[in-house]
């Protein structure tokens, strides 16, 4: 099946779906021999779904939502119900994560919450799975499906990763080969078929019981997070169960994707290329520039923030996305807290993503960038401070320094909003006092 997406394609789903021909064939699963390339590979994927929540949230939080962005009513009502809809798809990123959290508990592995900082480095991934922190918009649109894509589903990526996605395919792994590496896949889909083929091979030569060897209680569950899709992993069906549902969330079920992030990243394009042709001028998005705090270690080049207040900002935003990463770290490897103290792990990780992260987020898009790249606003970075995870092993010390670290953040967000100008009191204002809540949770729950 081919998918034709862009200007001229006629401006309606029904036209945009393209004509059906021979499907394509799948790509050969990776050759998964031993329970180190399962780790690995699960690590990745670890890492790929929190990259593309990061990527759903930037595109998100660069969009128009205030009646002073020069939208019409109707306009605004739109661009903020396609708002909707992408931080919706990055909630399902999130629950993408949990799932493979899940899995790598249920087979004896750490959890895997760090990732690569934008710009990502080069072989960080298959040529064809390009990723990068873009403002709302027609090109970014066509970049996020060609990523959700099925595996029957030819389609080609925008001009500016179109010819990334040419380099030589990554070799797949010998039977014989020990250390695991990276091999290729040319959609996520392909990648969980891989996973499943891997769990299938190492429970028939291990022995289910053999295979999935962490702590059931380990496993996060929708008691405690507020997916019901996420069950625990304990066996190869509840695994199966748990990739299966972020495929089918993805790409949809066996050719069915109208309601999944594909099918649902089309009809936003639908529509806006609709708007785009009744109004040319139409500019849902906020003028953001990717760019970060600091040079990134990776040696890749990203233009950095010059603005002082910007860049206090951003790094508030980054030091809260580390206090959450924490949290969840510690939920999936914790000890001997109780059920409440879980609860209250998950809560306040959850609360601190709706509470400081998403109010930040629309404040960044607000503010400048710097003098050097005049009419331009900043956008979340998400750069993480370590190269490596996040997890704090020891329970009293880590809950000690988790509640000192939200306090050490809230004194920043009150430092911010104390210098702010009018316009930015109300978002740094709730960030404050949301920050200061949640620190408050923490020390109770110890």
């Amino acid at each position: 099946m081919s998918i034709s997406v862009g200007p001229g394609s006629g401006g309606r789903l029904s036209h945009v779906i393209g004509t059906r021909g021979a499907p394509v064939v799948p790509g050969a699963p990776m050759v998964l021999e031993h329970r180190e390339s399962l780790i690995y590979t699960l690590g990745k994927a670890a890492e790929l779904e929190h990259l593309v929540m990061c990527q759903y949230l930037y595109a998100a939080f660069s969009m128009k939502d205030r009646e002073d962005d020069g939208l019409a009513p109707e306009a605004l009502a739109m661009v903020k119900r396609w708002r909707r809809e992408l931080i919706h798809i990055a909630e399902q990123e999130m629950l993408h994560l949990a799932i493979v959290q899940n899995v790598l508990t249920a087979v004896g592995a750490a959890p895997r919450l760090a990732r690569p900082n934008f710009p990502l480095p080069k072989r960080a991934y298959p040529a064809g799975i390009q990723m990068a922190l873009l403002p709302f918009g027609e090109a970014t649109l066509r970049h996020f499906a060609f990523l959700e894509r099925p595996e029957d589903v030819e389609m080609e990526d925008v001009e500016a990763f179109a010819a990334l996605g040419k380099a030589a395919a990554l070799p797949p792994a010998g039977e014989d080969e020990i250390g695991p590496r990276l091999q290729d896949f040319d959609t996520i889909g392909h990648l969980y078929r891989s996973i499943e083929n891997g769990l299938e091979h190492l429970a028939g030569k291990l022995g289910e019981a053999g295979l999935f060897i962490g702590p059931p209680r380990a496993q996060a569950t929708a008691e405690h997070f507020r997916w019901e899709e996420l069950v625990p992993v304990t066996d190869l069906a509840s695994a199966r169960r748990g990739i299966d549902t972020i495929v089918e969330q993805g790409e949809g079920a066996r050719g069915d994707w109208r309601e999944a992030h594909f099918g649902r990243l089309i009809a936003i394009l639908d529509e806006y290329l609709a708007a785009r042709e009744v109004d040319p001028a139409f500019e849902p998005a906020r003028p953001v520039l990717a760019v970060c705090v600091r040079e990134s270690d990776s040696g890749m080049v990203m233009p950095i923030i010059t603005d002082g207040f910007t860049n206090r900002c951003m790094d508030l935003l980054n030091a809260v996305n580390e206090v959450l990463l924490q949290l969840l770290a510690r939920y999936f490897a914790h000890t001997d807290e109780t059920d409440e103290q879980l609860g209250t792990l998950a809560d306040v990780a959850v609360s601190l993503m709706y509470g400081a992260i998403k109010p930040l987020g629309g404040l960044l898009t607000r503010l400048p960038v710097g003098a050097e790249h005049p009419g331009r606003t900043a956008g979340p970075s998400f750069e993480l401070f370590y190269a490596v995870d996040y997890l704090l092993p020891h329970r009293e010390a880590a809950w000690t320094l988790m509640e000192e670290r939200l306090r050490d953040v809230a004194e920043l967000a009150m430092r911010c909003r104390d210098q702010c100008a009018i316009a930015y009191l109300a978002p740094l204002a709730k960030v404050t006092d949301a920050l200061r809540v949640e620190a408050d949770r923490l020390a109770a729950a110890r």
